[in-house]
């Protein structure tokens, strides 16, 4: 038994457009934004949808969106969605990013939120 839930929506940008793409979701949303420490690729989008982390995200690859799935358990969040169809194409710092059917991105991470809000949202699977 595993529980996960989504936690993440990014907004993956080139580098030298994160400050314009931050400028803009902050101000399309009226939000606030934040750095998180040690996390310097990350601008959170503060509030921007409750219950989960909205963030503009630096990236090497070309501009898209991808979600985050956090999870108790990695290996077998990553086993379950590998079954349902989804490919595994990288993994780094213990996440796995995933192409899913239809070809976008999926990144299964550990729990990353507040304990109490994951346990209050995810869902169990056995």
């Amino acid at each position: 038994m595993h529980r996960s839930r989504l936690s993440t929506l990014l907004v993956d940008v080139p580098l030298d457009e994160v400050p314009r793409a931050t400028a803009f979701w902050a101000s399309a949303l009226g939000v606030a934004t934040h750095q998180p420490p040690g996390e310097p690729q990350f601008t959170v989008l503060e509030d921007a949808v409750p219950n989960l982390v909205t963030a503009v995200q630096s990236v090497d690859d070309p501009p898209r969106y991808h979600v985050d799935i956090e999870t108790d358990d990695v290996a077998a969040e990553v086993g379950r969605l590998v079954a349902l169809g989804a490919v595994e194409v990288s993994s780094w710092q213990g996440c796995h990013t995933l192409r899913v059917p239809g070809g976008h991105l999926l990144c299964v991470i550990p729990v990353h939120s507040d304990p109490d809000e994951f346990a209050a949202h995810a869902r169990v699977w056995s």
